[in-house]
């Protein structure tokens, strides 16, 4: 069984390169697991007996995670499988007094572990990748998870078009997380034609830009009464106004607006200046040491690969007068952060998050904003790599002279023919391709 799930990708490379990559695989597929009995019955959330009708119920849905890699890969690699996902979250869904999809189901429990509602953003990848879907219904069941005005802040966030630091201690990371769950609701809406959800969750999405400070040029915490939190610290991962992150990392999470996010931060050569130094400076062990899952092993500078928020952060010189920089940090992570050894792996996996992004990014591409059908450009890792899309379809990736120090990108073709984008789009992958 193992033989043929791993069969799924091959690639030329040494026996590390082998370990890491398959390694990666295998940990993606740990979770999110089978959750019912041989006869699909299973105990849903609300304490009651259920049958998956139809399809395999699933639990262990470390959404906050594995929205942003692990889901997507899915969609490519195990799209059956996601599906079955998919409906499982819509099962907790229906059995939710909530009327909630999952933050963090287990076990037929719903633990609501850390922030957002990025149940939202599984269902908008999946729909936007042509799963076989109840579009109007997954919508109906989006729309009611982001409104659930006793959860985290909502209502605040609503009221207010952010969520207060004295409401909420990391309501800024909350803030920035709910514009762009909000923007996989409006994306959604359009491909439904529903008009009227589609406004109300445009204006929605861009309520990241309510939690930047202008002078600081830097997303910061904000109190109701509309004033900036003071004395305030870009580098402290502890009462500032974020979970599991400081403000320097936190402050790059736009993924659905990098145009917005640049012009927030200064234009292309301060947001330059501000990725560069992002990834050389250095963060004191005071700063986070009581933070979990923040340890230095994760660190590169003040990037922290080994938490999650920052998976997108390095593929954001794409936007930039200077892209090759993402081609050049994402082979620095890969090689430092993913090692065959026994404390090869920066952080928590996290359900195969972080196996995920090892994976796209030896792909030579990342889902930036799930949803949106773009993957931005990297680098490959391999010289040579064949994904299996489905039945006799079929993704290979072609870099024959890549290296450590040749990890530049000259040119890009797909199908033969010169490609010019910084993406490329599932539309380009789905009935299989060739990138050289």
């Amino acid at each position: 069984k193992w033989e043929k799930e791993l069969n799924v990708i091959e690639i030329v490379g040494d026996e590390d390169d082998k370990a890491m990559l398959y390694t990666s695989l295998y940990h993606t597929m740990i979770n999110p697991s089978v959750y019912m009995d041989t006869d699909s019955l299973y105990r849903g959330i609300d304490h009651n007996i259920h049958r998956a009708d139809g399809f395999t119920n699933y639990t262990v849905f470390s959404v906050w995670d594995t929205y942003r890699a692990l889901h997507p890969l899915f969609n490519i690699i195990n799209r059956e499988r996601n599906k079955d996902m998919v409906h499982s979250m819509l099962a907790h869904y229906n059995q939710s007094v909530h009327k909630a999809l999952p933050v963090w189901s287990h076990m037929g429990n719903e633990n609501g572990c850390m922030i957002g509602y990025h149940s939202v953003s599984v269902l908008a990848d999946a729909i936007d990748k042509g799963l076989d879907m109840d579009k109007e219904k997954d919508l109906e069941a989006m729309v009611n998870s982001s409104n659930v005005g006793y959860y985290d802040g909502i209502a605040e966030y609503k009221e207010l078009g952010y969520v207060p630091f004295d409401v909420k201690g990391s309501g800024s990371s909350i803030t920035l997380e709910y514009a762009y769950d909000d923007w996989t609701i409006y994306n959604t809406a359009l491909k439904v034609n529903n008009s009227q959800v589609a406004e109300v969750y445009k204006k929605r999405a861009l309520n990241y830009r309510n939690v930047f400070d202008p002078e600081l040029q830097f997303v910061r915490a904000k109190m109701r009464d509309g004033s900036w939190k003071s004395p305030f610290d870009l580098l402290d991962t502890h009462g500032q106004g974020f979970i599991e992150g400081n403000s320097w990392n936190y402050s790059f999470y736009v993924p659905h607006d990098v145009k917005g996010l640049i012009k927030e931060m200064g234009g292309d050569m301060q947001f330059i200046r501000r990725l560069d130094s992002l990834f050389t400076m250095h963060l004191p062990d005071e700063f986070f040491e009581h933070t979990e899952d923040v340890t230095r092993e994760g660190l590169l500078g003040n990037y922290v690969h080994g938490n999650e928020p920052s998976h997108h952060v390095a593929y954001l010189y794409a936007w930039t007068s200077q892209p090759w920089k993402t081609q050049y940090r994402v082979r620095e992570i890969m090689n430092r952060m993913y090692l065959n050894s026994i404390d090869g792996l920066c952080g928590n996996d996290d359900c195969g998050q972080m196996s995920a992004w090892y994976i796209f990014s030896a792909m030579g591409f990342y889902p930036v904003c799930p949803g949106s059908g773009q993957y931005v450009l990297g680098a490959p890792y391999f010289p040579y790599m064949k994904v299996r899309m489905g039945d006799n379809q079929y993704l290979t990736i072609k870099a024959d002279r890549v290296s450590n120090k040749n990890r530049y990108v000259k040119a890009v073709k797909l199908n033969g023919k010169p490609y010019t984008k910084a993406y490329i789009t599932y539309d380009d992958l789905k009935n299989g391709a060739e990138i050289e």
